[in-house]
């Protein structure tokens, strides 16, 4: 039976305990203390897994970072050889930003896989083009923007003016937004949250049609994740400044030069990806709160068993009051 058969509703509730814990931060304007709450939730939850995991994306190296850092042990059965062995990619609060300003797509996410089964990238930029199934095979990461974009458009027989791109609003971007704006498609600026972008782009009825840019490679191999679960696809190349980086990259086995396939970012067959609205955005509704407690929304979405599932759950603090079902 696969990991994500055995530890479905597990990994629901550690994503939904980090975006209750966040959203109860949402708009304050810290966003440090909404990723530290959110931080501290998820761990929690994770350290009563009946699993032996290992931390391969997480909030960075143990120096930089008291929990979920990357080789940390989690889970309820560190130790044993005859549990579950998982590797876990974790974004506790995907968009700190967004949830300090009460900005949508804020989520909390996370993905695992057999052990291997996800890129331990390094904690810096990378360079990507993120599609969803209908363009996948159509796209080329060296290639010209305006030869991406009219491929996509055939993909989709439309014409490349009825695209929309989803862009990091970032400085490093101007002649990428340039070269846009140049054969036409219109573009949408996003302050963060590449990661929700790119699910965006692999779902129909969204009305986002590819993402480029340069992001971070942690989210980068959690888009590849969702990608293997959604049948998209994402070409990615890491982005090295300064000879620390570069040395952080040779570390971890990784090539600079190398584009990264959506394979090669999460190689895993039995991968599964899980995320829980903190704001409310396209694809999820945020935290909601009444008198009694909480409602969550989440996406888990399931590779070996190719399902994809939305989950509503209410969390009663107080089981005198009423549940508000709206």
């Amino acid at each position: 039976m696969s990991i994500d058969h055995l530890l479905e509703q597990d990994f629901i509730r550690v994503t939904e305990a980090a975006a209750v814990a966040a959203a109860q931060t949402m708009g304050f304007g810290e966003r440090r203390h909404s990723d530290h709450v959110a931080v501290e939730a998820m761990r929690r939850e994770l350290q009563l897994l009946p699993i032996a995991g290992r931390v391969v994306i997480g909030e960075g190296e143990r120096d930089q970072a008291p929990m979920l850092y990357v080789g940390e042990e989690v889970g309820a059965l560190v130790g044993r050889d005859d549990v579950p062995q998982v590797d876990i990619a974790v974004d506790p609060l995907e968009g700190t930003n967004l949830c300090a300003t009460g900005a949508p797509d804020a989520m909390a996410v996370l993905a695992a896989a057999e052990r291997g089964g996800l890129l331990h990238a390094p904690d810096i930029y990378m360079d990507k083009i993120v599609v969803g199934p209908t363009a996948r095979g159509r796209v080329h990461l060296d290639a010209p923007v305006a030869e991406n974009l009219r491929n996509i458009a055939a993909a989709f027989d439309r014409a490349v003016e009825d695209l929309t791109v989803v862009v990091l609003d970032r400085d490093r971007h101007q002649q990428l937004i340039a070269d846009i704006r140049s054969v036409g498609s219109r573009i949408r600026l996003i302050g963060d949250g590449d990661l929700s972008a790119g699910i965006a782009a692999a779902v129909r009825g969204t009305g986002v049609h590819a993402v480029l840019g340069i992001g971070g490679a942690p989210e980068g191999v959690l888009t590849a994740a969702a990608m293997r679960c959604l049948g998209g696809e994402i070409q990615a190349r890491l982005v090295a400044i300064g000879d620390d980086q570069k040395r952080r990259v040779d570390e971890v086995g990784c090539e600079v030069d190398r584009i990264y396939q959506t394979e090669d970012l999460a190689p895993g067959e039995q991968i599964l990806f899980c995320c829980s609205g903190v704001t409310s955005g396209e694809l999820l509704r945020g935290v909601r709160f009444f008198g009694g407690g909480a409602r969550s929304s989440t996406l888990f979405m399931s590779l070996s068993r190719r399902l994809i599932r939305f989950v509503d759950t209410i969390h009663r603090d107080d089981t005198a009051m009423p549940v508000v079902f709206r």
